[in-house]
């Protein structure tokens, strides 16, 4: 069996967790927990680099984040299904990993892969519980689904925003890892162009984010189910 992981983020594409969560990803590895990342396509219909490229940069990347698994489903990219092939792909993957916690991507986006993983890793997500569902491994359910709501253009609350302040810059190293994709363009993915360069840009909506907390620089969730508070007095982030 390979080696479990406390969190697992799952992206379509190399490169979308780093920069959706990566900061996050980086602060949960620093308090000891053991975080992979599953990338459901290898890229290859990228305008920019190249499938081993980018596997390379993604190497590259996970030793800065610390991530401890890495792997592909190797899904065809621009072509992502939601299908009984893929769900039970990812059941299998989930029941091996077998995550407390699953970071996806937000329901809605641009690209319609990121779309797709969404609703697909959900499905999975259930699924992977049912003892007569016919994949591989022991049943697991995750017991908490996160959205990364990072560089939306939705008008959607964070559930709750990740203080990365102390991660911030190792995120933008891992995200510059991606030099193939990201060196001289100004948009990517669902971060639109306003005539920064793509590395400001993610600063300025990280700042934005982490202002929406009062601390330097951040990254947003949203969950469906309401967020349980014990201690209303400890409560943090002023009202005024």
């Amino acid at each position: 069996m390979s080696e479990t992981v406390d969190l697992l983020a799952v992206g379509a594409h190399p490169d979308d967790m780093e920069l959706t969560c990566g900061g996050t990803l980086a602060r949960m590895h620093a308090l000891g927990h053991k975080t992979g990342i599953i990338d459901l396509t290898r890229g290859e219909m990228g305008t920019r680099g190249t499938p081993e490229t980018r596997a390379k940069e993604s190497r590259q990347a996970d030793e800065i984040l610390g991530i401890s698994v890495r792997e592909s489903a190797g899904f065809p990219d621009a072509r992502l299904k939601n299908d009984d092939d893929t769900r039970r792909a990812m059941v299998e993957v989930l029941r091996r990993l077998r995550p407390t916690t699953v970071i996806l991507p937000f329901v809605q986006g641009k690209h319609p892969d990121h779309r797709v993983a969404s609703l697909m890793c959900r499905d999975a997500c259930f699924l992977s519980a049912l003892k007569n569902y016919p994949a591989e491994g022991k049943v697991h359910r995750p017991h908490k689904i996160l959205y990364a709501l990072a560089y939306r253009e939705d008008p959607i609350r964070p559930t709750f925003v990740v203080d990365t302040s102390d991660f911030f810059e190792i995120k933008l190293t891992a995200v510059k890892c991606y030099a193939s994709q990201f060196d001289g363009v100004q948009s990517a993915g669902e971060l639109f162009p306003t005539g920064q360069d793509l590395y400001d840009l993610i600063r300025t909506q990280d700042a934005h984010c982490g202002s929406l907390i009062r601390c330097a620089y951040g990254e947003p969730f949203y969950t469906e189910e309401t967020i349980r508070v014990d201690d209303v007095v400890a409560l943090g982030v002023s009202s005024m």
